[in-house]
């Protein structure tokens, strides 16, 4: 039999040869989800031999890991903000970087939310779970994700203080908010072809991209936002790093004040913040 530290090295060596980006990080993940435990016990399974299913389940994993299937998709589950969401290739996978997003919606407080391009529910659920008081609404074009990101919001229990529902952006949007946040495409079609095959085969093309020039869903939202944000209410996007001030410029053209440009925990251009006029 093999020890679960003999497993391990040779599923990094396997994942290495096929490009993965950090080998050891995924074998040890595979190998918890494979034997059922929580990835940081996997130290202490280490120097046991695996049993025979296990090892199966992993050798599957690994297999599918070396084609790079995300290991969200693998295990079925991403952490976001200290909380775990279930994902499918029907939704982006919730990012770390998305994280600086809702630090800037938390920065004050909000009692109304709308989350444009809902996705994973990342966003919403996150927001409403720090918020026990406020109520969101999410919109997604895509049925499944709303699907995806309701199934969230019951795991996370705020299911009573949101409405998830298909729309495309504002189409079905009836009132006003406080705070609107979105993260939406944009990726230009030009750097699609550099995206990793994880993100390029395996998240759905119309979340990562507008199909131009990356800032079609900025200037689509920024165009009709003033007409549901309330009276001093916040806009707050996700970036892409170089978009800071394309993004700015598109939200002081539709009328909107204090526009900011926030970094991200690397320091990139990572959220824009605007606010209505009061």
């Amino acid at each position: 039999m093999t020890t679960a530290a003999e497993a391990m090295a040779t599923a990094t060596a396997r994942l290495r040869a096929a490009g993965v980006d950090d080998p050891a990080r995924d074998a040890r993940l595979l190998l918890a989800h494979a034997a059922r435990i929580e990835a940081a016990r996997v130290t202490l399974i280490a120097p046991e031999d695996l049993e025979p299913e296990i090892a199966e389940r992993y050798d599957r994993l690994i297999a599918l890991r070396s084609v790079r299937i995300p290991v969200s998709h693998l295990v079925g589950e991403r952490a976001f903000y200290g909380r775990r969401f279930k994902v499918s290739r029907d939704v982006l996978d919730p990012r770390p970087e998305t994280e600086a997003l809702i630090e800037a919606a938390l920065a004050e407080p909000f009692d109304d939310v709308l989350d444009l391009g809902v996705g994973s529910g990342c966003i919403l659920v996150t927001l409403l779970a720090e918020m026990p008081e406020a109520r969101g609404v999410g919109v997604d074009i895509s049925e499944a994700a709303c699907l995806q990101a309701s199934a969230n919001a019951v795991m996370q229990g705020v299911h009573e203080r949101a409405r998830i529902q298909v729309s495309d952006w504002f189409s079905r949007i009836d009132q006003q908010f406080d705070l609107i946040v979105s993260n939406p495409p944009y990726i230009a079609r030009s750097e699609m072809q550099n995206l990793s095959p994880e993100v390029r085969q395996h998240e759905p093309d119309v979340a990562l991209t507008d199909g131009g020039d990356g800032l079609g869903a900025y200037r689509a939202i920024c165009m009709a936002a003033p007409g549901f944000l309330a009276v001093g209410g916040r806009l707050i996007f996700e970036i892409g790093p170089t978009q800071g001030r394309a993004v700015a410029k598109i939200c002081h053209a539709a009328g909107f004040g204090e526009v900011e440009i926030l970094p991200d925990l690397d320091g990139r251009d990572r959220v824009v913040r605007a606010r209505g006029l009061c």
